[in-house]
């Protein structure tokens, strides 16, 4: 029978270190619509899994390597999380490029948990509406609106702002 998503291929991006429920149970809700997904990840082989970023979790074999695939290829993307996972991501440029040609091509992408981490770096988060775990606001916020400036203290005649300055002649000790 086939499901809502029927022959819809999904691009699933990650690494070592990615949270196994954030992958394994999207990929499970994915394969039971009809999609066709595909791991890729940095490298080829496996991919190691963690619970709670603590925890080994076993292995998820990779289908294709990041480098290897276009976004032309696939109709989503779903970037699992972890705090592991996205953290290594975020450094690596093949995949960063993925990610951001994948956002420009104005196809669905589903970030898990620390997973805007890639799309952040990506700087694909600018002036978007995202959802995300109530602890990632302040990451996220960071790369999508660039660093705060900050004030300059001004301290030319104040030590403390309650006290004005003292006339030399009246400071203590003259």
């Amino acid at each position: 029978m086939a499901g809502a998503l029927n022959g819809r291929r999904v691009a699933i991006l990650a690494t070592d270190g990615v949270e196994r429920v954030e992958l394994e149970q999207p990929r499970e809700a994915l394969d039971r619509e009809s999609a066709e997904t595909t791991l890729l990840s940095m490298n080829d082989g496996q991919i190691a899994a963690r619970n709670n970023d603590l925890e080994d979790a076993g292995t998820f074999p990779v289908d294709r390597r990041v480098g290897d695939a276009t976004p032309d290829e696939f109709d989503a993307l779903l970037l699992p999380g972890g705090t592991v996972n996205p953290d290594k991501l975020r450094m690596d440029p093949t995949a960063v490029a993925f990610v951001r040609d994948f956002v420009d091509s104005g196809k669905p992408v589903a970030a898990i948990c620390h997973g805007p981490w890639t799309l952040a770096e990506a700087d694909r988060v600018r002036g978007r509406r995202l959802t995300s775990c109530p602890h990632e606001k302040a990451e996220i916020e960071g790369h999508a609106f660039g660093p705060r400036p900050r004030r300059r203290l001004q301290r030319r005649h104040h030590r403390h702002r309650h006290h004005p300055p003292r006339p030399r002649s009246q400071a203590p000790g003259h």
